[in-house]
């Protein structure tokens, strides 16, 4: 696993705090993380303000050390530059924690360092700030070990709690280079199978359709001008022969065409019409073709595949011409 470093910025006011400070920055050094902050800004203007904040955005976790100051105030909001960190800080969601001073170890400090150390101007916001503090995640320091101890427990939990960018060293990031190289060959070795597979169906011999329109008009032509004499379009009493066109008998009897006619001794008019003037002519080109039947002596003719997709293709014509009588 790669091990992150979380940057820490740490807040405070300055003058007196400077030990503290220092212990908390000791702390996070040891724990192997980064502190920010630290003497590098000491809160006084706007600009100054905005330079922490950017820092505040680049950390991974906000700790606060709260004394007894409350520190030069902001005049635009009267909140002092601190607390303004701190709020700021919450608004971002970043993970934030403080310590906050004892009431004993801040009389001891007043005992050795004077009033210096205590909030002259402004008691009243110092208390609102503190119990605002002390209402979330926040712990008491008496002194210096106690700020460590409440750095390294506070971000070895926040290490398990939550899922942070962190800081890696350049020596652990994986090289991405070799990776990116064979990305980069298997795309071009696609682009090549890729290009060879369209060359590969342009060079293919296109298949001839059996169906081929060209000749199937050509045969109706053809069966347009072949007459032949039958009596199964007479009306009722007239024996007399008369000539009919091919494409006609195809046409009006395709029903019995492909069920196949037959020569047997029981053949209607029509199947021995069909079995002994139409088929045959049909054979010719490969539209029909003659079968025995098993153990029967009599055969019968059935449409080829092309016969049948001769008739189809008719179907298709006829109906064509009927939607549009100018064909």
């Amino acid at each position: 696993m790669i091990k992150k470093k979380l940057q820490v910025f740490v807040s405070s006011t300055y003058t007196d705090l400077k030990e503290e400070r220092q212990a908390a920055v000791e702390a996070i050094l040891k724990s192997g993380h980064i502190p920010a902050g630290m003497e590098l800004f000491t809160a006084g203007n706007q600009s100054q303000l905005d330079t922490i904040k950017r820092w505040i955005d680049e950390s991974d976790v906000y700790m606060l050390i709260l004394g007894g100051r409350y520190g030069s105030v902001e005049p635009n909001t009267g909140l002092s530059y601190t607390e303004l960190e701190y709020d700021y800080a919450g608004s971002k969601d970043i993970p934030h924690f403080a310590v906050v001073i004892t009431d004993g170890a801040l009389d001891a400090a007043v005992k050795i360092r004077g009033k210096e150390v205590l909030e002259q101007d402004h008691p009243d916001r110092l208390k609102t700030f503190r119990a605002k503090v002390l209402a979330k995640i926040s712990t008491f320091f008496g002194d210096k070990k106690d700020i460590k101890l409440a750095v390294h427990e506070t971000l070895s939990d926040f290490l398990l709690r939550h899922n942070f960018t962190g800081w890696v060293s350049g020596a652990d990031i994986q090289d991405t280079k070799p990776l990116m190289n064979e990305i980069a060959r298997l795309t071009e070795e696609k682009n090549q199978l890729v290009d060879k597979l369209r060359k590969a169906e342009q060079a293919k011999p296109k298949q001839k359709s059996s169906s081929n329109q060209e000749e199937f008009c050509e045969l109706v032509k053809l069966f347009t001008e072949t007459q032949i004499e039958t009596r199964v379009f007479n009306d009722a009493g007239d024996n007399k022969p008369k000539q009919f066109s091919l494409i006609k008998a195809i046409d009006v009897l395709q029903d019995q065409l492909v069920m196949g006619p037959t020569n047997s001794v029981e053949a209607d008019e029509i199947d021995q019409f069909l079995f002994f003037s139409v088929c045959p002519k049909l054979e010719i080109h490969g539209l029909a073709g003659k079968e025995k039947v098993p153990s029967v002596q009599w055969r019968r003719y059935s449409l080829t595949p092309r016969g049948l997709e001769f008739v189809a293709f008719l179907n298709k014509l006829v109906k064509k011409n009927l939607a549009d009588p100018k064909k």
